[in-house]
């Protein structure tokens, strides 16, 4: 049985071509032009779609002094801070993608953040790996009863099952993504092999690859497994600043 589900008029599902998901994420570095060039430079390199973090640091973690491993000597909380963009800001970032024909989508990484996307209109939600098992966020995003696409990094498939469940209940369409989080991903735990499994255990729902490997090939292997859709971390150099800029793609990878 063949399913798909529609993200703002686009299809997806094993019918379909693949859609490749460009996160800009924070690589704009929560500056306003920057953000727009990466939109702009996304819809060169033939992007349907490009996606955001929507953070709202005060309600989403305690103010910390723990650094996210090796990829960079900043507070998580200073970086988070750094890169939030405003409301306004993000409601102007809406509006271009409308006028650019561009799908906007963003992950929210508390309910705060959550309701202020539904406030500035979204079909859609992208849940991070981070957030897969914090079931009264997930419930939160799934009573909205928009679209939702699942990453599954540091879950096993007891939690998976879990959150899907929680979804479910709301009927929200639905895509579930295997994800490493580990940044980058060597090529020897990426584990395309976890496409199918989850393949087998929701045969009908569209199953996709949140990537953070080096390069394109872990992507483009995971079509021939059934990945209907891909996201990659996205940025216009890798030579800018911002801790996810390194396991980025650039717009010559992107239109590959």
């Amino acid at each position: 049985m063949s399913t798909s589900i529609n993200i703002n008029d686009r299809e997806v599902g094993d019918d379909f071509p693949p859609l490749i998901i460009p996160e800009i994420g924070i690589n704009h570095e929560g500056e306003y032009d920057k953000a727009i060039m990466l939109i702009d430079s996304a819809i060169e390199a033939g992007a349907e779609i490009v996606k955001f973090q929507c953070h709202i640091t005060e309600h989403e973690m305690l103010h910390t002094d723990m650094k996210p491993g090796d990829i960079s000597d900043e507070t998580l909380w200073d970086i988070i801070k750094r890169c939030e963009l405003t409301e306004k800001e993000e409601a102007s970032i809406i509006d271009y993608c409308k006028q650019k024909n561009i799908i906007f989508l963003s992950t929210p990484f508390s309910r705060e953040a959550c309701d202020r996307l539904i406030n500035l209109g979204v079909e859609a939600f992208k849940i991070g790996s981070g957030e897969c098992n914090n079931y009264p966020l997930i419930q939160h995003i799934a009573s909205k009863k928009k679209a939702i696409i699942l990453s599954t990094g540091m879950n096993d498939i007891k939690s998976i099952k879990k959150t899907v469940s929680i979804i479910q209940k709301y009927n929200c369409p639905l895509i579930i993504m295997h994800c490493t989080s580990m940044y980058p991903t060597p090529y020897d735990k990426v584990r395309l092999g976890a496409i199918s499994e989850l393949k087998d255990l929701y045969p009908n729902i569209p199953i996709g690859l949140s990537d953070h490997s080096l390069g394109i090939a872990s992507a483009l292997g995971s079509v021939a497994l059934g990945s209907c859709i891909i996201e990659k971390h996205y940025t216009i150099s890798r030579s800018w600043p911002g801790p996810d800029t390194s396991i980025s793609i650039e717009p010559d990878e992107l239109k590959s």
